[in-house]
């Protein structure tokens, strides 16, 4: 009889920890609320798609006019630019972080065995954000034919400045 009532206790308590989880799990998003966003969801739920995905294209293209001259010489020349992401305080509007992540590779021929042997890296570069920068700031700042060389708000640096940091 004490065994039953012992299982039973223990089968409440795992009942009672697994509701507890389920509520601080379902209360997670509520606390996202008051932190930040991907830049897509400022001021709400995709709102800020156009104006992020537009400034990302406009980075790629700045990117890729320049990688060849620059950035893309020596042993990694391939280098691609894969996602831009930042993030937004929810409630002010003030930039977070920005990370522009990279890969390239390098390969060549095993000549006695045939192999081909890879060098794969990726990079995660932060954008040099000023402190406390609104984001309609930052879009405006970057609303350039070449984005990568405009002085960021707040800093002396740009976002090629911190591409040559990174990826040097």
């Amino acid at each position: 009889m004490a065994h039953r009532v012992a299982r039973r206790a223990v089968f409440l308590l795992a009942t009672l920890l697994y509701a507890a989880g389920a509520l601080v799990f379902c209360a997670a998003p509520a606390a996202a609320a008051d932190g930040y966003v991907d830049a897509v969801h400022y001021p709400a739920q995709e709102q800020g798609w156009d104006d992020f995905h537009g400034l990302e294209r406009r980075l790629v293209q700045a990117f890729d006019d320049v990688c060849g001259d620059t950035i893309c010489e020596g042993e990694f020349n391939n280098i691609q630019a894969l996602r831009y992401r930042c993030s937004v305080r929810q409630s002010d509007g003030t930039m977070g972080q920005c990370v522009w992540t990279f890969a390239a590779s390098n390969a060549g021929i095993d000549g006695a065995t045939g192999k081909v042997m890879v060098d794969a890296r990726t990079w995660a570069c932060r954008t040099p954000l000023g402190a406390r920068t609104p984001v309609a700031t930052f879009y405006s700042v970057l609303t350039v034919a070449r984005p990568l060389h405009v002085t960021l708000p707040g800093t002396t640096a740009t976002i090629f400045d911190g591409l040559m940091d990174c990826l040097s």
